[in-house]
């Protein structure tokens, strides 16, 4: 302490040795005896980790708006030939609730069971494995289950996929997707350009419907084809549905009765269906005869 006004007397600065002294500057941990190897997670390698994140949002971005999102047709609970499908992340859990010991019976086993175990074991890795040594193959536990899990996840999404394809060759069938953006691309071809898209004109009504109180009418109602043909004939045309409606125009009788025993392009056969539900050959052949006189007014 100093006492008067003297210039030569020594000043000594005394502090109370229980107060710490508070610094409000961050004074990174210092790691150059590992150049390269480590540094400060905040604010160094945080940083990092958010440019690398913003350059991939807007990469992805760029993509979205580049590209439009592949649309399918609007719902329609009638369509029996659709087949839905998740979205590719889920395709390897849609594969695994196909399993017989993950569905039916064994549902709540593949739907929260399964996905607990594995989901919940990625959130406790970092606590249960808490070695120092960072090389995989120094680590066979945590990287037998990552491989295991990796090639579980690969195998099911390309069966589940496998098995979409081959379901639909089999029946068939072209993804909604595919098609509608094929008959965009056609309408946008016809007169009209991008501002009609092809739609028909004003004036252009569907054909009526021909001999209503025909014995063949009734048992078109009581058939398979009322389910994806609509009880007004009109079907569904951007489903791919067809309208009978002046199908007399296009098919003979015997054709019909051929679509009916065989199939035809997205249409599967339905004799045998129509006979599990009680119907006749002579029925059939009613129902194909009054098909045949739908005809153009």
């Amino acid at each position: 302490m100093a006492h008067g006004h003297k210039t030569d007397e020594k000043i000594v600065y005394v502090g109370d040795s229980r107060v710490r002294a508070k610094s409000s500057r961050m004074i990174p941990q210092d790691f150059s005896a590992y150049p390269g190897k480590s540094e400060v997670f905040i604010p160094n390698f945080l940083l990092k980790e958010w440019m690398v994140g913003v350059v991939v949002l807007v990469g992805v971005l760029c993509l979205v708006m580049s590209e439009a999102a592949p649309l399918g047709y609007p719902a329609d609970p009638t369509n029996t030939q659709f087949i839905p499908m998740p979205d590719w992340y889920f395709l390897f859990m849609y594969q695994l609730l196909k399993y017989p010991y993950t569905s039916n019976h064994f549902v709540v086993l593949g739907t929260l069971g399964v996905p607990g175990v594995a989901f919940g074991g990625l959130l406790l890795a970092p606590f249960l494995d808490t070695g120092k040594e960072r090389r995989f193959y120094k680590r066979p536990i945590a990287s037998t289950l990552m491989f295991l899990s990796l090639i579980s996840c690969v195998y099911l999404t390309v069966t589940s996929w496998s098995h979409y394809e081959e379901e639909m060759k089999a029946k068939n069938l072209i993804p909604e997707n595919i098609k509608r953006e094929e008959e965009l691309h056609a309408g946008k071809g016809k007169s009209g350009g991008a501002e009609t898209g092809g739609a028909k004109k004003p004036g252009a009504q569907a054909a009526a419907i021909v001999a209503p109180d025909d014995p063949g009418a009734q048992i078109y109602q009581k058939a398979t084809c009322v389910s994806c043909h609509g009880g007004d004939l009109k079907g569904m045309p951007s489903a791919g549905i067809p309208m009978l409606r002046g199908v007399g125009d296009k098919r003979s009788k015997d054709e019909i009765m051929g679509i009916i025993k065989n199939g035809n392009g997205n249409m599967v056969k339905q004799y045998d269906d129509n006979i599990k539900k009680g119907l006749t050959d002579a029925d059939l052949n009613k129902l194909a005869d009054w098909l045949s006189k739908q005809k153009a007014q």
